[in-house]
């Protein structure tokens, strides 16, 4: 008799919300494998990207995936340099967003804060002030220093902040097959692959594409309206 009344309820649901239902099993399952919005909490990837960014990811250009499951179903394009891409670390499985430095079979090295691919030292020039616009003013008290970085991938800026400044070595190591070496571009504010390893091309999402909407964390979480729709490089 339960099982009856069981049965009977669960059609009374379907029936009257087979709609609803259908709606959000396909909602989520385009999240899942085709596109969807991260939320960037932390500023490791200062001044491209500002914490309290909604980024738009594009999921299936690295292949489609079963929804909720790291199985791809097509191989899609392989990630390359200069990529942004958000992916589960390797170190405790947290969504991260971080930049392709070297891909499969690639040389790496940092010294200090320059940064080598291949033997090929990238080209730094000094960046554009306006690109300090927005950021917290935590961060803006250490004085940040943008620089363009160049010959790794597509130019773009990236961050440093000069009492933070390390001057270590790190390799050459070389990129096995099926890793990625990621780094953020706030350079000495970012855990990334100098901390965790390198990137396995399983845990990568998707590449994120654009800004959808800014809420600023500083002041009570208001929409930045100079960065809606803004592209990502």
């Amino acid at each position: 008799m339960t099982d009856t009344v069981e049965r009977k309820q669960f059609a009374d649901i379907w029936r009257n919300y087979r709609g609803t239902l259908l709606f959000l099993l396909l909602m989520f399952g385009f999240r899942s494998a085709w596109a969807d919005w991260v939320t960037v909490p932390t500023g490791s990837m200062n001044p491209t990207i500002l914490e309290g960014d909604r980024l738009l990811v594009d999921k299936h250009v690295f292949g489609l995936r079963i929804p909720f499951t790291l199985v791809h179903l097509t191989a899609g394009e392989d990630p390359a340099r200069g990529d942004i891409v958000v992916f589960d670390s390797p170190s405790d499985g947290k969504s991260l967003v971080k930049r392709v430095i070297a891909v499969p079979g690639d040389t790496v090295a940092l010294n200090g804060e320059s940064l080598i691919v291949n033997g090929y030292p990238a080209d730094y020039t000094v960046g554009d002030v306006k690109h300090l616009q927005g950021l917290l003013a935590s961060t803006a008290a250490q004085n940040p220093v943008v620089l363009r970085e160049a010959g790794v991938g597509r130019a773009h800026e990236i961050m440093i902040l000069p009492n933070r400044t390390s001057k270590g070595l790190l390799g050459p190591l070389t990129v096995p097959s099926g890793r990625y070496f990621m780094l953020g571009d706030n350079r000495d504010n970012s855990a990334d692959s100098r901390y965790f390893g390198f990137v396995p091309r399983r845990n990568i999402v998707g590449r994120a594409i654009r800004v959808v909407v800014s809420l600023d964390p500083a002041d009570r979480y208001t929409p930045r309206r100079d960065r809606f729709l803004v592209p990502l490089n």
